[in-house]
């Protein structure tokens, strides 16, 4: 129940209680939220004080209503939608760079901070990358390839990276799949292993160099095809 005493308004109260559904992962993404009677049940709202909050947290890019169907969650922060939007107005250099940046720092922390459940991990992804490349699969190797990109954030163990990463998916899945050729895989899939084995020996020196080269690779390669 919402607090009528507390300074924010219902409608805001209201919000930030579906904000922390969703951000807990209580509701994930894709999924559908109970309906409307439900929700002014459950948090003891009333209609209106409902449609105030759901309108802001629509706004903001969180839920997203399909006419005649309901509503979804679209996102799993505010943070999402606006970094999406923007991804999708830089140039893919930028967005390799970022990319270096993000990705350098969580290689260095995986390095020191991996368990062995990491390392599985990791490994099943680059086992996935190669199944793509015997198979010439190249949708299938950019989605394995963001998957084991991820496993290395995982292993950094610092949620913010996480969440920062996550958001960039879509806008880095583009990237992959802009730079990337058939005749490339190969390539990445020896520097996925290398990066790999800098993390096993806790070598983040090596990790932080595996990333700027294969990041290097990938802003020389696709320069080429810009002409």
């Amino acid at each position: 129940m919402l607090n009528k005493t507390n300074r924010l308004s219902l409608a805001e109260q209201a919000s930030m209680q579906i904000e922390q559904l969703i951000e807990s992962g209580v509701w994930q993404v894709g999924m559908k939220i109970p309906t409307e009677p439900e929700l002014m049940e459950e948090l003891q709202v009333s209609r209106n004080t409902l449609r105030e909050a759901m309108r802001a947290l629509t706004h903001a890019g969180l839920l997203k209503t399909r006419q005649g169907d309901g509503t979804y969650v679209s996102s799993s922060s505010a943070l999402g939608p606006v970094l999406k939007k923007r991804i999708q107005r830089s140039d893919i250099l930028q967005t390799l760079e970022v990319r270096h940046a993000l990705e350098r720092e969580a290689a260095i922390l995986a390095a020191t901070r991996r368990t062995e459940q990491d390392l599985e991990e990791i490994q099943q992804h680059i086992e996935s990358c190669k199944l793509a490349v015997h198979s010439r699969d190249h949708a299938a190797y950019a989605l394995a390839d963001i998957a084991f990109h991820r496993s290395i954030i995982a292993a950094s163990h610092n949620p913010l990276l996480m969440e920062l990463y996550n958001h960039m998916t879509e806008g880095v899945r583009e990237t992959i799949s802009d730079v990337m050729e058939l005749s490339s895989h190969s390539y990445y899939l020896q520097n996925h292993e290398m990066l790999l084995l800098a993390i096993q020996q806790n070598d983040s020196s090596q990790a932080a160099e595996t990333v700027r080269i294969y990041i290097e690779h990938s802003k020389e390669h696709f320069q080429q095809q810009r002409g």
